[in-house]
């Protein structure tokens, strides 16, 4: 265990026009429990741990969705090496009081993510989510190599292997601390949306999981199905219109 280290995952924000809706979805699907922040935020528990937070849209014109806080040792000096590779400040570096600092950023295709920069230094163990836990991280976008080298530079994430998907293209799977964290891919013409990162979360059952998201108004996109290695995922839209994916692993599995 070491203090917080470049390239990680840490935090999850929902931007949504629900949060209480949202709240009573995701407790009801991921069995997380929530924890007031100020006056107008909720911050998502697993396992007794804050993993990320709930909020309302700024303005009706902002996008609803998932987005990911990567940590970065100096948030300014990594927004302008990510303007340097071609990404796009969408809002400045600033500080949250007693947690730390953030940017919110576009990377050279369009997709939507923070850096972010603990105010003290936290303890980061390198090892496999648990349950409740964000477990996987996917980029669906229009240039998965260009994008790779953008990612690559600016968090020294590590190339794991490709899966050839026949003609839905090649797969790229990539890691962070020796752990495989992720993966990226072209997404097809026939996929809606703009290029997006595509946040997973670990559960018991897939199945079982998608069942209570569509009990719950949400809808079941993809899946369940396998992946290859034997885990299972579904991947699915919450009532409000936020797209996220469920994970669990292999029988006999950690």
């Amino acid at each position: 265990m070491t203090a917080a280290k470049r390239g990680r995952f840490v935090w999850h924000d929902l931007m949504t026009p629900d949060p209480a809706a949202a709240k009573t979805f995701y407790s009801a699907v991921t069995g997380w429990s929530t924890q007031p922040f100020g006056d107008a935020y909720l911050m998502w528990v697993a396992n007794g741990t804050p993993l990320g937070g709930v909020m309302a849209l700024p303005d009706p014109s902002a996008p609803i969705g998932w987005v990911a806080y990567i940590t970065v040792p100096d948030v300014d000096a990594a927004a302008a090496v990510a303007q340097s590779l071609g990404g796009r400040i969408v809002k400045p570096p600033a500080s949250i009081p007693t947690v730390g600092r953030f940017a919110i950023l576009a990377d050279p295709q369009g997709a939507m993510f923070c850096l972010f920069s603990w105010e003290t230094d936290r303890p980061t163990e390198d090892t496999a989510a648990k349950p409740g836990e964000f477990s996987w991280h996917e980029l669906a976008t229009t240039d998965w190599r260009g994008a790779w080298t953008f990612y690559e530079q600016l968090f020294g994430w590590e190339k794991r292997n490709e899966h050839d998907m026949g003609p839905m293209g090649v797969y790229m799977l990539f890691g962070v601390g020796g752990v495989e964290s992720g993966g990226m891919f072209d997404k097809p013409a026939a996929m809606p949306g703009a290029p997006a990162w595509l946040p997973y979360v670990r559960v018991e059952s897939a199945d079982a999981a998608a069942e209570r998201v569509k009990a719950n108004g949400g809808t079941v996109v993809n899946g369940p199905m396998d992946v290859p290695g034997g885990d299972r995922i579904a991947q699915c839209v919450d009532p409000q219109g936020a797209a996220f994916a469920v994970h669990s692993k292999k029988a006999g599995a950690d």
